[in-house]
């Protein structure tokens, strides 16, 4: 009997010290839905990698596809299908998929994984308090525009004249140019501002460079722009300009050198907004954050074939060079 007794005590104890730990379990048989929309939606490479990233953010939150989560993707033109389905979250790959998303949901959350200027572009009120069903990460970082230009100066110190090229139409670029500005005027720099608002205008931006023959040549990234980046690192390539950006993809195609937000730090991080809404929080209370982790990568054939030696300094700073 008071072994029998004993036992019984012995197993509500461990019942109900096992109660917390289930507690942060996901509940069980219940899958949850979370649209992709131009995040991790194509076979290439970089897409494919994206979409494993934020699925290993997921994981960290005991999210796993197949068990207790389902992953629909969507191009960007077909945000109502996910709204249609529904989907409990709607994950976006940039300004465009989270226009589209909003503009065909006003209830659903939807999570920014990389927006380059939610405010300006009204897809958020403000970064502390988003108000309605948006909210997420935002890439935009003004003050990178001087640090560009800084870690340029240090590659190529005989630099005194820079073309900036830039889509002017893009909200919040102009900040960008802004603080790229204010280091030039710091550092004895003048800068030949050669802004695109469409794709029709790289051929008179390339031929306004080509007549300008500036020392080097600073991009600033965008839809717009990146769609273009092969036309754009040809261009440099063939007027032999040391080119500097913010995203690494110019590096990896042949520019010089780029400074940038981590785009895999930020769709890992969308992860944790995305686990917090599935438990109930809302997108109008959780507030934008703006990048924390910025790489700096130097192509170093690049260099050689510039005549460009990166000073040790350079090279210490540097998260990665490219042979």
């Amino acid at each position: 009997m008071r072994c029998s007794t004993i036992g019984i005590i012995v197993t509500l104890a461990l019942g109900l010290l096992a109660v917390p730990l289930a507690s942060e379990a996901q509940p069980a048989g219940k899958v949850r839905r979370i649209g992709l929309l131009g995040l991790g939606c194509t076979d290439s490479p970089r897409s494919q990698y994206q979409r494993e990233v934020f699925l290993q953010g997921l994981r960290a939150f005991g999210w796993v596809e197949g068990q207790n989560l389902a992953i629909e993707c969507r191009s960007t033109d077909l945000a109502a299908e996910l709204v249609r389905l529904p989907v409990d979250v709607i994950v976006t790959g940039g300004e465009r998929q989270s226009l589209a998303a909003k503009q065909a949901t006003s209830t659903i959350p939807i999570v920014m994984a990389v927006s380059a200027a939610p405010v300006e572009a009204g897809l958020v009120a403000s970064l502390a308090r988003p108000g309605g069903n948006v909210t997420g990460l935002s890439i935009m970082a003004p003050e990178g525009g001087g640090k560009r230009l800084e870690l340029l100066k240090d590659a190529v110190p005989q630099a005194s004249r820079i073309a900036v090229l830039w889509n002017a139409a893009h909200p919040g670029k102009a900040l960008e140019w802004q603080a790229t500005q204010a280091m030039a005027r710091t550092m004895g720099v003048t800068l030949h501002s050669v802004e695109v608002r469409g794709p029709d205008d790289f051929d008179g931006a390339f031929a306004t460079i080509a007549r300008e023959r500036p020392d080097a040549l600073i991009v600033f990234s965008d839809a717009l722009i990146l769609t273009h980046q092969r036309r754009i690192v040809d261009f440099a390539t063939q007027h032999r300009l040391p080119m500097m950006s913010s995203n690494k993809e110019f590096a990896e195609s042949g520019g010089l050198m780029t400074y940038g937000a981590s785009v895999p730090a930020l769709i890992r991080r969308a992860a944790y907004y995305v686990d917090r809404i599935l438990k109930g929080a809302k997108p109008a209370d959780l507030p934008v954050e703006q990048p924390t982790k910025f790489e700096l990568v130097l192509n170093r054939k690049t260099a050689q074939t510039l005549g460009i030696t990166f000073p040790p300094t350079l090279l210490l700073l540097a998260d990665e060079v490219l042979q």
